[in-house]
């Protein structure tokens, strides 16, 4: 009689990093004291670090695109070209910087909104808001609420989902 074993899988692993590397690396990508490149190397070296930790606990079937730099509904939103005019986004790939003027507002635009959040400077600097943010039903899990239009079209703008894939193929 021939006896497997079974798969064994998981949905994900927190994105934060065991010592909250993410947090960190966001909080230095905002302030300006490093660049894109160095935010894109931790979270590549997280993907990395909890793909490794998975196989290595026995784990059979591992995902990927169970990251995130910040909220996975804006991940869906930039991956679908479901971006607001007013992020001035004119198509092709979504910019890092479109992405988090989504998820954080966008200081000194040419908007006529006053900022009614902290940018870490003056209070009513003209500014793009960022979009809603509510709760997933009664639970502390927050996400970015699409903002969808009549004249709504949806393009391919983001392969994270295909990239994250082929990062993690590679990888074995």
């Amino acid at each position: 009689m021939f006896h497997s074993s079974p798969l064994i899988a998981t949905l994900g692993t927190p994105r934060i990093g065991p010592r909250r590397e993410l947090k960190l690396a966001l909080e230095n990508y905002w302030s300006g004291k490093s660049d894109e490149n160095a935010l894109l190397t931790t979270a590549a070296a997280l993907r990395v670090a909890n793909w490794a930790r998975q196989k290595a606990l026995g784990i059979t079937v591992i995902p990927s695109n169970d990251f995130s730099l910040y909220d996975h509904v804006l991940d869906t939103s930039i991956m679908v070209g479901a971006i607001p005019e007013n992020y001035g986004w004119s198509g092709g790939p979504a910019p890092l910087a479109t992405y988090f003027a989504m998820a954080r507002g966008l200081r000194g635009s040419t908007g006529h909104k006053v900022c009614t959040h902290d940018h870490g400077g003056e209070s009513n600097a003209p500014c793009t808001a960022a979009q809603e943010m509510t709760k997933w039903f009664d639970t502390n899990y927050h996400y970015m609420v699409p903002e969808l239009s009549r004249r709504q079209s949806f393009v391919l703008s983001s392969l994270k989902p295909i990239d994250e894939y082929r990062e993690a193929k590679a990888l074995g």
